[in-house]
């Protein structure tokens, strides 16, 4: 035991711990980190009885691999909340991660061996009480995506507990950790900005997990970011410009207009008041330097690190509301944090918020992993009033059915925000760009339909907008010509479906799907009752009978199994088919076979279940 400070000490392990005297209860104390769990053998050097909570500030399995032993003693353990899954339910990891023809280098197999109880997330940009220690809770990737440090405020200083972001001045433990793709460079940049933005906490003691104390947090964090920096940049043929985008993240379109160039891997607008406040149109990946391998949680990050910039340039005072164009993750993933951290109110359109609410109801791609529930629920077609904007909400499907374009007027020109119903290569005026043409942005699983880009092209030419704001390329400038260009791009699409499909004998639509199930991923105990809704259109131009056969896995016992519907041509109907579920096991897929007049479609659509084993 090393006494750092007034009640904190470092216990050497497979990373150093930190012992943290709770201020109500002196014969008790917090942890930041566990490593092997040697800690515990030495309580009683201290005069604490027992640990109340262990605060993990990544996954890697030196900080935690004794965490069983915290569980055993009854320790509460606190995560970050990018790695939940890693902590507890890290045997999906294990028993999905590719292993074969692998180019993922996240070390994400550093991972713990098996899952442990998780008591919470810890609050990021927020301060909380653990076991009677206040603990404020900072995002700092970059030695893995989720990484956090945490700070404590003690005795008239401030004692920063970094993980492994920092080893000595200007130094790393591990280079490798950083590297989260194929000769990429992301972990480096985000861990160029974490070091900046961690020395803008004014800590006055450096605490890492490998290394010793730095008593002098601002010179070693900035010898990190500017050779990070330079890391960074030798890694790619692109200039490092993380710094530049943290102070000056944003772009004027108009005096109340804004562009956040730090999100580009989805655009993110601001519009201001009058009142000091902002609106948001979509709020995704915050100063974005790149994704990790993989689509699992700890690959994603969303953070709000922006959003100083916004109040120190702009006078911001409140992000108020903040609004999608559709519900892809990368449109909506800091979303929730906003509201949890800013007091920011989610207003979504009706077709919108129902995907976020239910995500698993829907067999959709890009959904963000948790419901994202809806402060206020707009009209998909209507209007609705922030301080002095009055905002148009208007059905936009083509690149996703669940989307919506926004209208509205600012600095006196016309404004839509279009998402991603087109890809933008060329510049902001000519009609074809000046790289090549924008490109038709749709995607069959998105629920494309034949006429949606006519319909996009028609309600652009009624709305007549200066400009066209794009959810991930440039804001263009709208003129005649590029209008009758996008009119002939939606045509000519329709037309080459017409030439491929055939639409005149059988038509199941663009994306060739004549049943949908509702929920397409359901979690239940053994021996319940699942119930699956079977939406079915009739493709043909005539009357036919259809019948729905359910297909569960053996064993399981049918209670409905099979209905039978009769359908004018084109029309659509439901059934619901229920059966329970005899056997525990992830992800097993209950299939429905079809049959729509003589046409055997077989089992043409599935649901994915969890199955948890019941216990006493």
């Amino acid at each position: 035991m090393i006494e750092i400070a007034d009640g904190v000490y470092r216990v050497p392990d497979t990373a150093h711990v930190y012992l943290i005297r709770s201020e109500t209860d002196p014969r008790a104390g917090i942890c930041i980190d566990f490593g092997s769990g040697e800690v515990l053998d030495h309580l009683a050097e201290v005069g604490i009885d027992r640990i109340t909570d262990v605060l993990m500030t990544h996954h890697h399995r030196d900080q935690g691999q004794g965490l069983p032993r915290a569980v055993e003693h009854g320790a509460r353990i606190h995560v970050p909340p990018v790695e939940v899954e890693l902590f507890s339910a890290v045997e999906e990891m294990w028993q999905t991660r590719q292993l074969d023809n692998d180019y993922n280098l996240r070390q994400d197999w550093f991972s713990l061996t098996a899952s442990v109880p998780v008591a919470s997330t810890v609050p990021e940009y927020r301060t909380a009480d653990f076991g009677g220690v206040a603990i404020t809770t900072v995002p700092t990737p970059g030695h893995t995506v989720g990484s956090v440090s945490y700070l404590l405020d003690r005795d008239g200083r401030r004692l920063a507990f970094s993980g492994d972001l920092i080893y000595a001045p200007g130094k790393v433990w591990s280079l490798a950790a950083t590297q989260w793709t194929y000769s990429g460079r992301e972990g480096p940049s985000y861990l160029a900005v974490s070091a900046v933005l961690l020395a803008r906490r004014a800590p006055d003691l450096l605490l890492p997990s490998h290394g010793e104390p730095m008593a002098d947090p601002q010179a070693a964090l900035a010898l990190l970011a500017e050779r990070i920096g330079e890391y960074a940049d030798s890694r790619s043929e692109h200039d490092y410009d993380g710094l530049a985008k943290l102070d000056d993240p944003f772009v004027a379109i108009t005096d109340h207009l804004l562009l956040n160039t730090s999100s580009w891997m989805s655009s993110s607008y601001v519009l201001l008041s009058g009142t000091g406040e902002a609106l948001l149109i979509d709020y995704g990946y915050d100063m974005f330097f790149g994704t990790a391998w993989g689509n699992d949680r700890a690959s994603r990050r969303p953070w709000l690190e922006s959003l100083p910039a916004l109040r120190e340039r702009y006078g911001v005072t409140r992000i108020s509301v903040a609004v999608p164009t559709h519900y892809h993750d990368d449109h909506v993933a800091g979303m929730p944090l906003l509201r949890d951290v800013e007091g920011t109110e989610l207003w979504m359109p009706a077709s919108v918020a129902d995907i976020l609410a239910d995500p698993w109801a829907h067999d959709l791609p890009c959904q963000w992993y948790d419901p994202i529930p809806a402060d206020r629920v707009l009209p998909d077609d209507g209007t609705f009033t922030w301080n002095e904007y009055t905002i148009g909400v208007h059905p936009q499907p083509g690149h996703t059915l669940y989307a919506v374009a926004y209208s509205v007027s600012v600095d006196g020109i016309d404004v839509v925000f279009t998402g991603d119903q087109q890809e933008g290569v060329g510049g902001p005026d000519g009609a074809r760009g000046t790289h090549g043409r924008d490109v038709l942005n749709y995607q069959y699983r998105n629920r494309f339909r034949i006429g949606d880009y006519v319909a996009s092209a028609q309600l652009y030419r009624r709305l007549a907008p200066g400009l066209l704001a794009s959810g991930h390329w440039q804001p263009r400038t709208v003129t005649a010509a590029y209008l009758d260009y996008l009119s002939e791009e939606a045509d000519a699409l329709d037309a080459r479906h017409r030439e491929l499909l055939p639409l005149e004998d059988l038509d199941l639509g663009a994306d060739s799907a004549a049943v949908r199930l509702s929920p397409y991923r359901a979690a239940i105990l053994e021996g319940e009752v699942l119930a699956i809704t079977v939406h079915v259109r009739n493709p043909y131009p005539e009357w036919a009978a259809i019948l729905v056969r359910l297909v569960p896995p053996a064993g399981w016992r049918v209670v409905e199994g099979e209905q039978k519907l009769e359908l004018d041509g084109q029309d659509d109907g439901e059934a619901v088919l229920t059966v329970v579920a005899t056997t525990a096991g992830r992800r097993q897929p209950v299939a429905v076979d079809v049959t729509i007049g003589d046409l055997r479609l077989g089992q043409h659509a599935h649901v994915v279940v969890d199955v948890q084993e019941a216990t006493a």
